[in-house]
């Protein structure tokens, strides 16, 4: 399979992503509460950038010759074009802030600094201090401390300088980190009449500031948040014999000290005190240097408090499948045919339902599933938990490498075992990161055998608001080869080639880019000749340029090829060239469009697949993956309509195209607007089975 070089950088095309969020943030048509969301959401995902590409980036450019290898361009040429773009997206994001803040003080809803305050809220907040912060913080004195400890990644910092009016000699600098992991970032203050006052936590230690250090002679105060971004990859030693759970606990410690790959400062700090930050910090130019606004880790935006307003509407609640309304036994309904979930419409309990199920049922033996994000009271696991006390055999392929979860995964590795559940690891240098359950039931010296696979992760926290799939099925052939993926993961000298024996699932690494480059191959040929020829593509990322290079060529040959590509997509999908046009969106709305589905025409009877990798080398070359067709034609009605609502989208849908403007899908004349996620969501309240 040849591969292409005319592909969109990945990198750049991912900030052109996360400009469609800042999008959100800048339609005064959403709530104000989400425009202040997408805001938070947009700041998560720079942080998450900067943490792990720009953070590769540095390591290619500090390998030269040999990192630039493994790019269509130079890592510095890369990271040039980064600097200036998120300088960009940095002044944007400044300015629909400041259009949100207007849009507040409508609401009678007011962001406090520590300077606006009347005497009631001065009183409340010095309370506040003295009852609830002051023992939470430790200011840090820098220039009488030979190094200066690392700062932490994902915590801000309070720049302080401090000075006396009458000794101008007396002048220090002090850091203290923002405690906003053990109290909120926001503080709603006592309030008159129509108003709701709210004051960020910096601004109440900002105005207690002559509280900590006027008994040091000090009566000039001032202070400016800061912080530092951090390479967040875990660098894994290549010996296989290398316990991965120490090595892990290594990698996790060393990401908390690793490089900084960004530094963002109030642009209006003190000269001086940021000069002696750069130093003290060892930091350059080359070290994204990114001067800001007043406020930082805008990720907390997030979860703004809600409650200050009146006319929140609650979005629309996930509704039970009909076919598993309660009470019933789900593996009866699944004895009788296929049945597929759509989170967030769908509710996810009733995949908790069927793991109780399972644990109670005296004629279930066993249960093996993939964890790779858990809620953080899982109720999966503890459906589990009480199959392993019911005397079931419960097998847990758990993922400890899951970025930045990490660490919870370590702690329910723990409890699992503690609780005589098997848990699997994996391999030592490839993520599990298929979504794959298998239940099998003994009863009348018949067994029988259930299962589920999922686009995301089995998290009930996430299904409601992640827009994904989930198959359960009791189909021979579907769960025959997750067996065998699961022997695979549970070999004590697991073999890639043994994946191989996989019949009707795509696994990756061993050959799901070829199986899906063949589907691709066969829609060319059938173009060639004329006849009817389509692929529809919806995924997280489009980035792999094998896959990518053969849509060029289904495109040229007639192919009637629709992508919807919610974040990276590296296609140009612009060509003279292509006989049939190439129709790329991305829906960016209240939920967040994950899921992996692939539908090819097949001569008109249709080839449906669900899969939890997106297109992409580290899905298709470094992942354990899984993709599963969609045998039952109800069911390949049910995703094909979905997908056809979404390619018809006309309000939250953005056209990729080649210079990446993100242009609104435009309405044509006499067009009704249509928001393809309230219209699923209609179309499954609806549908009748």
């Amino acid at each position: 399979m040849k591969t292409v070089k005319q592909t969109i950088v990945r990198d750049i095309s991912w900030l052109s992503f996360n400009a469609r969020v800042l999008q959100e943030a800048r339609d005064t048509s959403n709530h104000i509460y989400d425009r202040l969301r997408f805001l938070g959401i947009f700041s998560n995902n720079l942080d998450e950038f900067f943490r792990v590409r720009v953070a590769t980036l540095n390591r290619m450019l500090r390998l030269g010759k040999a990192g630039r290898i493994h790019l269509e361009s130079n890592p510095d040429k890369i990271l040039a074009q980064i600097q200036q773009v998120v300088i960009s997206q940095q002044a944007d994001f400044d300015a629909i802030f400041a259009d949100v803040i207007k849009e507040l003080d409508k609401q009678h809803i007011f962001i406090k600094n520590e300077k606006q305050l009347n005497k009631a809220q001065k009183d409340f907040i010095s309370t506040y201090f003295d009852e609830q912060l002051r023992t939470q913080i430790v200011p840090l004195m820098i220039e009488s401390i030979p190094q200066i400890p690392l700062l932490r990644d994902k915590s801000i910092y309070l720049a302080c300088v401090l000075g006396d009016s009458k000794n101008p000699m007396l002048q220090r600098y002090a850091l203290i980190e923002i405690p906003t992991k053990v109290l909120p970032r926001f503080v709603i203050l006592p309030s008159e009449g129509k108003n709701k006052d709210i004051i960020l936590l910096e601004d109440i230690i900002r105005f207690n500031l002559p509280n900590l250090f006027a008994p040091f002679g000090f009566n000039r105060f001032l202070g400016y948040i800061i912080k530092v971004t951090r390479d967040a990859e875990l660098e894994m030693d290549n010996d296989v014999n290398t316990n991965l759970i120490d090595e892990l606990e290594r990698g996790l410690k060393n990401r908390k000290k690793g490089r900084a790959t960004r530094f963002v400062f109030d642009r209006h700090i003190d000269a001086n005190l940021l000069d002696y930050l750069i130093k003290r910090l060892n930091l350059s130019k080359k070290d994204n240097l990114i001067p800001g606004g007043r406020i930082h880790n805008f990720k907390d935006f997030m979860n703004f408090p809600a409650q200050v307003f009146s006319d929140l509407k609650p979005r629309a609640k996930a509704f039970v499948h009909p076919l598993l309304q309660q009470p019933c036994r789900i593996m009866e309904v699944m004895d009788k045919r296929d049945v597929m979930l759509h989170f967030p419409y769908h509710s996810f309990d009733s995949i908790i339902d069927l793991l109780r199920e399972a644990a109670i049922d005296p004629f279930v033996q066993s249960i093996k599933i993939t964890a790779y994000r858990l809620a953080k009271d899982s109720k999966v696991i503890n459906a589990l938990l009480n199959a392993v006390r019911n005397g079931k055999s419960v097998t847990v392929m758990i993922e400890l490498r899951a970025r930045f979860d990490e660490e919870a995964n370590l702690q329910w590795k723990k409890r699992l075992e503690e609780e005589g559940v098997k848990v699997v690891l994996g391999l030592p240098h490839m993520k599990v990161h298929g979504k794959l359950c298998i239940i099998k039931k003994r009863e009348f010296n018949k067994t029988k055998q259930y299962g589920f696979v999922s686009t995301g992760n089995f998290n009930e926290g996430t299904a409601k608001y992640y827009g994904d799939h989930c198959l359960l099925t009791t189909n021979r052939n579907i769960l025959a080869d997750i067996n065998r993926i699961f022997s695979f993961l549970e070999s004590a000298h697991p073999k890639l080639e043994s994946l191989k024996a996989c019949k009707t699932l795509p696994v990756a690494p061993v050959n799901m880019r070829r199986y899906f480059a063949d589907l691709i191959s066969r829609e060319i040929k059938a173009a060639r000749k004329g006849k009817p020829a389509s692929i529809i593509i919806k995924s997280n990322s489009l980035v792999d340029q094998v896959l990518i290079s053969m849509l060029y060529d289904a495109s040229k040959a007639g192919v009637d090829v629709r992508l919807i590509i919610r974040g990276s997509c590296c296609a140009y999908t612009q060509n003279k060239s292509f006989k049939a046009p190439m129709q790329a969106i991305s829906i960016i709305d209240e939920y967040l469009e994950h899921a992996r589905v692939f539908v090819f025409h097949n001569a008109g009877v249709p080839k449906v697949f669900i899969s939890s990798a997106d297109w992409m080398v580290r899905n298709l070359d470094h992942r354990v993956e899984a993709a599963c067709p969609v045998y039952d034609t109800e069911i390949q009605k049910e995703i094909i309509d979905i997908l056809n609502i979404q390619l018809a989208e006309n309000v939250k849908g953005r056209i990729l195209d080649n210079e990446q403007r993100n242009e609104y899908v435009p309405r044509k004349k006499g067009e009704h607007a249509l928001r393809s996620q309230v219209a699923i969501y209609g179309y499954l309240r609806n549908k009748r089975y």
